[in-house]
């Protein structure tokens, strides 16, 4: 099962490699597009606990 894992890793990682290679912009896109999602469900989480104080 650990070897199955470590395959699939090494497939995901030369993916993501060749997609940074062949197509940089739209690498660079997504990666903006998580951190955004990212970022705005952080600031999300928060107000919401800000929201339970009193």
């Amino acid at each position: 099962m650990a070897y199955a894992k470590r395959i699939a890793l090494y497939l995901l990682l030369v993916l993501a490699l060749y997609a940074i290679i062949a197509h940089p912009v739209r690498s660079g896109e997504f990666v903006q597009l998580v951190f955004e999602a990212v970022s705005g469900a952080a600031h999300s989480t928060g107000r919401f606990l800000a929201g339970l104080l009193p």
